[in-house]
Parts: structure tokens; C-alpha cells; sequence
């Protein structure tokens, strides 16, 4: 089918999601499917019929290189929440438009859960009207909590991150020997994925965190607080917390002592502050020298801390949704399969979206210490192959250099 290409990119942005964006662009071109344009701005960019032809932007093989090292969403993202068909027909029916009037053949849209939830939506409508236009997910987010995959494209990178600047504070801690607490605030709203890996400081050069709290397991502030008097006796110690810790009740730490709690266009509460707030008790409790450290978004596009393995993989899952739609497929996403852990090795595939769409991952009960406050072997087994090897940028005057959208 002699149709063009559309991509769009949502939600938050990682360290490689546009090595998936390279990996559609480039294998549009290879199999010859028209020309590609890209949203500016996702979905909510396309009805404001903002896109631009990626050709005039990506124009040879090391603009695509130089693409794969640039962090961030090259085209832009948005949080747009469409609705359901059956709710706003007209919606549906002003997008529709639009691809029709250019000759849109193939819809990849490149995000987390929600933005899978719009690629169901959107395939649904066309099948309502016939249409031939084919809707593939390309997934990405830094959370790992989509479901049916084995890991998500982004995760690697920020856990490579998480756990090399998490091993650098500990070296930073240990300088002073007078029972400092620094406490160390990762992402991660209702799963811990990410926070878990710290963990990945441990080894021969580095005693690793000494404490890690994830949202898996309800919060006890009493408990916590004994352990960080336990910790500290003999050195300096490191704790690290998800931003989404909950109390057994359901409440956000990050909501204690806020007000006027902001939320976003899915009604995600805004979570800042968890690490804050618990370096104020510990300064309360036990009269300790604290100090808290969010990571914030630094942790999900640190470029210069690709991992080599997750690169290749955000490039495949761009690469391989562009070949299941030129074979037919439509709502589709693009998983990946672990094949081997020792020696790594993975495959790709296309599963029907809606086992994906709107379902969390979370981190598994046994991968958590009975004691709630650290992890086993096996998360340390599943997550390390995925922050092997690097990817070096393209540095210019001491600088690593990017390509913009202008």
C-alpha cells in the first residue's frame, strides 16, 4: 500500500526514544511507504494540524545518528487525554480528516500507557468507518510498568543513571564519617521499577544504598525511621525512595503537608517532594544532618549515559512496528521478548494493544526483601543486562552535540 507515514511522540521523554523514532523513520524510507511526517507535539499538535515532513530535518544517515544520541522528544510531547469515540465522535472524525487529507497510510505513536490508550482509541474508530489506516504502538517509558512486554525502551538508560549517580552520592557520602543521612528521590508513581535500581550500585568497589523504598509495599514512617536510626550508627548511609511511596491508607507521602496538589489532563497528582518531607521527620526524630536529593527529570533523558542495550532496542521497536504494519497489522504494539539473560539476547514481536493499554507492571512481591526495604537477586539478574554497553555522543568544543527541530 502506497500510503505515507505519520509518527507522533507522547508523554514524558526518555534517553532513547528517539532512537525509536530514527528506527520509523529510517525503515519507512527503507521499504519505501511515502513520505513521513511527524507530529509536532503528538496528537494534540496534529488537531492544531501542526507536523512537519521529517525529511526536511533528517536528511542523511548521520542526521539519523546524530538523532539516536539526541535526548528528549525531538518532535515534542503533550499529555492529551482523547476521549472515548462513543463520547466526542467529532474528535475522531477532524483526525480522521486530517490523515486523509495527507494520505496517511500508517499511524505510529510513541509513548507510555496513555499513549497506547490512544492508539486502541484511534484504531477503534477506524474500524468503525473502514478506514484502512493501520495504528501501531511503539512503546517507551523509563517507569518500565507497561504490561505483557518484559521491559520497556527508556528503562534502561534511566536505570543506568539512577545507579551510576546513585554509586557516585555514596562515594560523596562516605567523605565525612559522622552519620549523615542522604536520602535520594527516583521516579516512579505507582511502581518502583526504576528506584529498584539503585541497587545496581552494590558491588566490589561499592557498598550500594542502604535502604530502598518502593510503592509496591505500603510506607510505615515508624519503621522507617528505625532503620535509618539503625543505619546510621556506623557510617554515613544512602537511602533511596520512590517519589510514589504510599502510606497504608493510599496517600502519597509527597501529599503530606502540601496543599493545592496540582494534577495533569489523566488526573495523575502531581509527586514532588517525597525525599524533602522524609529528610524533615529524620531531622525531627533523630536529630540527624540530612539531606534530600530529587532526581527529578535529569534521570530520564541523561543521554550521555545511554545504555548501548537499550538503544538498540528503542531503535528495533520503532523498526519492527513499521514492518508489522507494511504486512497488514493495525492495532497492534511492539513488545519485546528476553530470550536469554546470560548471554543477553531479545526478540520483537506485535501483541493486540489492549493487553497493554491501561495496565500496570509492577515490581513482583518476591523481587521485594520480606523487610520491604530493598531488593533480591533476581531483580538485580532481570534489570543489570539492561544497562550494558555505551553509546558515545558526538562531542563538539567539550560539548555532546544535538539535533534540534527548528
Amino acid at each position: 500500500m502506497k500510503k505515507n507515514v505519520i509518527v507522533g511522540q507522547s508523554g514524558g521523554p526518555t534517553a532513547v526514544i528517539n532512537c525509536s523514532l530514527a528506527g520509523v523513520y529510517a525503515t519507512s524510507l527503507e521499504l519505501g511507504l511515502g513520505k513521513v511526517y511527524g507530529m509536532r507535539n503528538g496528537i494534540q499538535g496534529l488537531l492544531e494540524r501542526r507536523y512537519v515532513n521529517m525529511c526536511d530535518h533528517i536528511r542523511d544517515d548521520f542526521d539519523v545518528e546524530l538523532l539516536k544520541r539526541t535526548p528528549s522528544s525531538f518532535l515534542g510531547s503533550c499529555r492529551y487525554k482523547l476521549p472515548h469515540p462513543d463520547q466526542n465522535k467529532a474528535i475522531f472524525a477532524k483526525i480522521f480528516g486530517i490523515l486523509d487529507e495527507l494520505d496517511i497510510g500508517y499511524f505510529f505513536y510513541n509513548g507510555g500507557n496513555d499513549s497506547m490508550d490512544t492508539i486502541h482509541k484511534l484504531s477503534t474508530y477506524g474500524e468503525r468507518v473502514n478506514s484502512p489506516i493501520r495504528f501501531l504502538g511503539v512503546p517507551k517509558t523509563i517507569d518500565n510498568d507497561l504490561a505483557v512486554t518484559d521491559h520497556s525502551p527508556g528503562f534502561g538508560s534511566a536505570a543506568k543513571y539512577v545507579a551510576t549517580t546513585t554509586k557516585e552520592l555514596i562515594l560523596d557520602a562516605q567523605v565525612y564519617n559522622n552519620g549523615a543521612v542522604t536520602i535520594i528521590e527516583a521516579m516512579g508513581r505507582n511502581t518502583g521499577w526504576l528506584t529498584a535500581s539503585a541497587a545496581l550500585a552494590k558491588g566490589p568497589d561499592s557498598i550500594g544504598p542502604d535502604l530502598i523504598y518502593l510503592p509496591e509495599v505500603a510506607f510505615d514512617m515508624d519503621k522507617f525511621l528505625d532503620n535509618v536510626a539503625k543505619v546510621s550508627r556506623d557510617h554515613s548511609p544512602v537511602i533511596v525512595v520512590s517519589e510514589g511511596i504510599k502510606l497504608a491508607d493510599g496517600r502519597y507521602i509527597s501529599e503530606l503537608g502540601r496543599e493545592n496538589i496540582g494534577s495533569d489532563s489523566f488526573g495523575h497528582i502531581q509527586l514532588t517532594g517525597t525525599a524533602s518531607y522524609l529528610a524533615q521527620q529524620v531531622r525531627n526524630k533523630l536529630g540527624a544532618k540530612v539531606r534530600a536529593i530529587e532526581f527529578a527529570t535529569i534521570q530520564r533523558c541523561a543521554s550521555h549515559l545511554q545504555s548501548a542495550v537499550d538503544a538498540a532496542e528503542a531503535f528495533a521497536v520503532g523498526q519492527a512496528a513499521v514492518q508489522a504494519a507494511a504486512k497488514g497489522e493495525t492495532n497492534r504494539v511492539i513488545i519485546i521478548n528476553r530470550l536469554s539473560s546470560r548471554p543477553y539476547a531479545f526478540e520483537t514481536c506485535a501483541m493486540e494493544i489492549e493487553k497493554m493499554a491501561n495496565i500496570e507492571k509492577h515490581v513482583p512481591t518476591e523481587w521485594i526483601t520480606p523487610s520491604g526495604d530493598y531488593v533480591t537477586q533476581d531483580y538485580i539478574d532481570y534489570a543489570l543486562p539492561l544497562i550494558q554497553g555505551e553509546v558515545a555522543p558526538f562531542f563538539v568544543n567539550g560539548m555532546p552535540r544535538h539535533i534540534l527541530l527548528k
